[in-house]
């Protein structure tokens, strides 16, 4: 038999294949049935429609989008999400370009996380003929309402800008927006202001989701990268093309085709001027299971030896890249300073090529939480001045890790200057009561603990903890707090401390620095503060993009891409200075 007779034996093929026929009724437009508001005005009510399958999801949704040639009218959508209702079965025969009458009743598909599909439970089918494959609506540009094009094919022209790639691995979708990067509204703006309410809105309705037509979890393969890896954050998409639906509470394109993909370059480590370099970088979990006698697989981090050298290959290259005199850590493991210490042990690696590695020794924890913050230098460009000195007590220990300061001289000369390693408490809700519970103003919760951490900690180097003439400070680490946060504001305002990537003031958009990317929105959860005194010194500051942009499969853990590439989900930073 010719593919020519089967198509004209199709409408046979699929009359022998359905039940009876339906009783004479005249199709409704696909567009009355959407209607112009989010759920359909015919919801609950037996239909008949005639349209074109646009898209086959049957293996991924349970169904078919159909579309027919529209109503006349640009504020209802022409196309709709059709599956097979209780007892009935789509015939095998029924593929894209098909032209049918599809009976059923109209039903909203509510989704977890809010919003609802539009469908057709379908009992019936009819009057099956090929047809010409349905043509997708181009779009130049980020359309009025999407709610008008649901479940209609689109090809969007715009450039697309990747914002996250957090939930590609576990739901084949990947963030995107229209208008570049989007970012954290409480970087921007003060939390509960019309302006952080306006960037919330805004993000929203730039964004937008591309997914695999899937409900799969974990998938093997996604379709639609094409064999690609996972791209970067600030990656742009072009040419995407697929269904427009809404499920989990946003808008997405459920793809039939693979996009190009023009992937954002990896960058060089940053260069910043001046003769002594101080970074900050949050280690994620540094573990090596021995400090302890625990073994593996540890608390976090490194769950075997193997992963330990992968992710020590990897943090290693970050650092050496970064090329400090003077690094302040976080996250590493609270197991003491001894040589079996995790801290030793990433000195030990970092010292491998020759290099004059050192740690600050405190004595004693610092604190009681699982994780710590610690300092190294480069013994042959500065020296470590007096002893170390920690704050204990109140918000610090199992809430905001405990602060270690310690003073340095430059080789060669000039006076002290004193870093301070900070990394204040998370904003996860577990134990949160009172003040410290979510405010729903965007600062999630412990953000009053975050507030009396950084009081605390200003108060304390108001005191000179490290001697008396010591002026010239700088307190960096993992704020877990974004820019315009309590937190991280009162120190600026009240305090009187400079933000290093901003000194004269608010940065230039086109400039703006991050060090985080969450749930597709870049911020700063890492910050460095400068001391009036140690203001007039800087002379540069940098972060270097090597893990908030790299999607989490490159990490030591999954693919283990060479190099320092998502060595940890935050971005080190870089300062230079001249003293």
């Amino acid at each position: 038999m010719t593919v020519a007779t089967v198509f004209r034996s199709l409408p046979l093929l699929l009359a022998a294949a359905l039940p009876g026929p339906a009783a004479a009724a005249d199709a409704v437009p696909i567009g009355q049935v959407q209607g112009a508001a989010a759920r359909s005005p015919l919801a609950g009510q037996q239909v008949l429609v005639a349209g074109v399958v646009s898209a086959d999801f049957r293996d991924g949704l349970g169904g078919l989008y159909v579309q027919d040639g529209g109503d006349g009218d640009p504020a209802t959508s022409d196309a709709l999400f059709v599956q097979a209702a209780d007892g009935f079965a789509f015939p095998a025969a029924l593929e894209t370009g098909t032209r049918c009458r599809f009976h059923g009743r109209v039903v909203e598909l509510e989704s977890r996380g809010g919003g609802s599909v539009t469908a057709l439970q379908v009992d019936h089918i009819d009057r099956c003929t090929p047809a010409d494959p349905v043509q997708a609506r181009p779009l130049a540009a980020l359309p009025a309402d999407w709610e008008a094009l649901e479940g209609m094919r689109v090809r969007i022209e715009a450039p697309l800008t990747v914002t996250g790639s957090d939930a590609l691995a576990r739901f084949g979708e990947l963030a995107v927006s229209f208008d570049g990067r989007q970012w954290q509204p409480s970087e921007l703006a003060r939390p509960g202001s019309e302006a952080h309410a306006a960037l919330v809105r805004g993000n929203a309705r730039q964004r937008l989701l591309l997914d695999d037509g899937s409900h799969q979890r974990d998938p093997d393969t996604i379709a639609w990268l094409d064999g690609r890896d996972t791209p970067r954050t600030g990656s742009v998409v072009h040419g995407a093309e697929g269904i427009v639906d809404h499920r989990h509470g946003g808008w997405r394109l459920q793809l039939v085709s693979p996009p190009r993909i023009d992937a954002a370059p990896r960058p060089a480590p940053p260069q910043v001027p001046g003769n002594v370099r101080v970074a900050a970088f949050n280690l994620e979990n540094l573990f090596n299971g021995d400090g302890r006698g625990g073994g593996f697989p540890t608390e976090r981090g490194a769950k075997t030896p193997q992963a330990l050298d992968a992710q020590l290959a990897k943090l290693v290259a970050a650092i050496r890249g970064l090329d400090p005199d003077v690094a302040a850590l976080m996250e590493l493991e609270n197991d003491g300073y001894g040589e079996a210490s995790s801290l030793a042990r990433l000195v030990r690696e970092l010292n491998a090529d020759g290099a004059r590695w050192r740690y600050v020794d405190a004595g004693r924890g610092p604190g009681v939480d699982t994780i710590r913050v610690g300092m190294i230098y480069r013994d042959d460009r500065v020296l470590a001045r007096g002893a170390p000195a920690v704050l204990e007590g109140g918000p610090f220990g199992e809430r905001s890790r405990v602060p270690l300061a310690q003073a340095f001289q430059r080789r060669g000369g000039g006076k002290d200057f004193v870093v301070v390693a900070n990394h204040f408490k998370s904003k996860g809700c577990s134990e949160a009561e009172g003040a410290d519970t979510d405010q729903k103003d965007g600062q999630g919760c412990w953000n009053a603990l975050r507030v009396d951490s950084a009081q605390r900690l200003h108060a304390w180097l108001q005191s000179a903890p490290l001697g008396a003439g010591r002026e010239r400070v700088v307190i960096l680490g993992d704020f877990n707090a974004y820019a315009m946060e309590d937190p991280v504001r009162w120190l600026r305002e009240e305090g009187g401390w400079t933000d290093a990537f901003a000194p004269d003031g608010e940065t230039p958009a086109g400039a703006r620095p991050y060090s985080y990317v969450y749930q597709g929105l870049s911020g700063r959860l890492d910050h460095a503060l400068l001391s009036p005194a140690l203001r007039p010194h800087l002379r540069g500051a940098a972060e270097w993009h090597v893990n908030a942009d790299e999607p989490d499969d490159a990490g030591y853990a999954a693919r283990n891409v060479p190099g320092p590439w998502r060595s940890s989900d935050h971005d080190p930073l870089r300062l230079g200075f001249d003293l």
